[in-house]
């Protein structure tokens, strides 16, 4: 006969522990929400004080607080830290009593890059927190038993490797088919029942009481898994696995990040079985297929080849990425964004400033300074590089340093490989300041201020030796116009000698950002 008292024993020990975990989870998931609002709030004191110094009649600084914290305070991370001990016991024990139900989320709305909107759940810190301690839980678990072409919510895969994978297929032939489907409102149109299923049918490891927390945060209705929360990026795996095993069983070749699929095969009746695939999923998952944005299936090839196909392509966009059967670029909607961010950071100090009226007078430049200029180019290449200057580059390139860390927006994109695209970018980066520059000129003349001198005086053809050999109080190389093919190349350097993980900036897993 056993002992009852060690029985009792460990369920203490196992609830003490769950309590200090949690307690762990909270005051973590709390710091990262505290740690964000300190940098939006030094963010905002640089530049009222910025605006501060170039313009007249800049209005208050307006300190914001986000909506959600006037919803409850355990949204508050400073309240959250205070009352973490008190918080982390009274989830401990409603967890071991069965009573612990996540608090109603705040509902946000944010805009879609296709267009309408999608709604997040913002749930309370505590609750985040336990969603998150009980999802790195459930992965550690059972991420064995996703397949190897599931590259989303795991710790062992990225966007990056699935980019990897699929330009390392597509260059080893000139034509390949490919399909590519949209779902409609993935997250928000899952069938319960069949995530039940899901988990019950094929060998996850799951306890009583992680089914009990994942049935908690599922409550709210019959369909759907709410954005916003981290447990639902293992449901979403989970909803996926048996479509990936098909697709798998029947020899066809793909990469998936979450409802993101993108499938290939050389074989066109394989395709086409891809496509039967896809639709089987959609009616038992309860999730409709997009086709109005789904390109369905497709030939890809070299470009120029003749095809028996009336719309070939070249390429297909994945992830923030264009891939081809020759090189992996960065996709259009991408490239627009940075040009829309770099012309916005040369208007805002370029042109803005001397727009407005009355003009400071430390806002005229002269050939001995010009603080406007070299802070749009210290802000496009803080931009590109992240907090790497060009020297630091440069010794990179040449071996005399042996790592770096790579934070700009370039580090979204550290397998681009087409050379070609970041010389247009190049040319496109200097055409713009040049252009911007003879705006700015106009408007000084027209001001009757003296602009004979430089970045006034270079040209379409001097331009980058003018601004890379500018002296600034003896010292060379501050007015040097960055280069996406520098970073780029510098990227290469640091996948091949330090891995994709060490190189891409980690926000990069929110491929959508860019």
């Amino acid at each position: 006969m056993g002992n009852p008292y060690a029985s009792r024993d460990f369920l203490y020990s196992t609830f003490l522990c769950m309590k200090k975990a949690i307690l762990d989870a909270i005051i973590e998931e709390a710091e990262k929400s505290a740690e964000k609002y300190h940098l939006y709030h030094n963010y905002l004191n640089i530049d009222h004080n910025r605006k501060s110094s170039r313009l007249t009649n800049v209005p208050p600084k307006e300190i914001k607080v986000p909506n959600e914290w006037k919803h409850n305070k355990k949204h508050n991370p400073f309240y959250v830290l205070k009352h973490a001990e008190k918080i982390a016991s009274s989830i401990s024990d409603k967890i071991k009593s069965k009573t612990y139900f996540p608090e109603a989320p705040y509902e946000k709305s944010i805009p879609k890059k296709s267009g309408g909107n999608r709604t997040i759940s913002v749930y309370q810190l505590p609750d985040s927190a336990v969603s998150d301690k009980f999802y790195h839980d459930l992965l550690k678990k059972n991420k064995h038993r996703f397949s190897s072409f599931a590259y989303a919510y795991r710790n062992d895969r990225n966007v990056h490797f699935a980019i990897q994978d699929i330009s390392n297929e597509l260059s080893k032939t000139s034509r390949i088919f490919i399909a590519e489907f949209d779902f409609s409102n993935f997250f928000g149109s899952i069938d319960h029942s069949y995530i039940s299923r899901q988990l019950k049918e094929n060998c996850f490891l799951i306890s009583a009481t992680e089914e009990y927390i994942i049935n908690s945060f599922l409550k709210k209705s019959d369909v759907g898994i709410p954005l916003g929360t981290s447990i639902s990026l293992f449901l979403a795996n989970v909803a996926c696995w048996q479509l990936d095993r098909k697709l798998e069983d029947e020899g066809l070749r793909f990469a998936r990040y979450a409802d993101d699929t993108i499938i290939w095969t050389k074989d066109y009746s394989k395709i086409c079985k891809a496509f039967e695939i896809i639709n089987e999923f959609s009616k038992s998952a309860g999730i409709q297929i997009n086709y109005e944005k789904s390109d369905g299936i497709s030939l890809l090839q070299k470009k120029g080849m003749r095809s028996e196909f009336a719309f070939p392509k070249s390429y297909v966009e994945f992830l923030g990425y264009r891939i081809s059967v020759e090189n992996i670029g960065i996709r259009k909607s991408s490239v627009l964004n940075i040009k829309k961010q770099i012309s916005y950071l040369l208007y805002k100090n370029l042109l803005h400033p001397i727009k407005s009226n009355p003009i400071k007078a430390a806002r005229f430049p002269t050939p001995a300074k010009d603080a406007d200029l070299l802070t749009t180019i210290s802000e496009i290449r803080r931009f590109l590089y992240g907090n790497l200057s060009e020297q630091t580059l440069k010794k990179y390139l040449n071996g005399t340093y042996v790592k770096l860390n790579f934070k700009g927006i370039m580090s979204f994109y550290p397998l681009v490989n087409d050379e070609s695209q970041m010389k247009e970018l190049d040319k496109w980066l200097v055409s713009t300041i040049l252009n911007t520059l003879r705006k700015r000129q106009k408007i000084l003349q027209s001001l009757h201020y003296p602009t004979s001198f430089f970045p006034f005086n270079v040209t379409a053809t001097n331009i980058i030796n003018e601004f890379k050999n500018k002296t600034v109080n003896g010292k060379k190389g501050l007015f040097q116009i960055p280069s996406f093919l520098r970073i780029y190349l510098a990227l290469q350097l640091g996948v091949k000698n330090l891995g994709i993980d060490r190189v891409m900036n980690p926000d990069s897993k929110y491929y959508d950002n860019w």
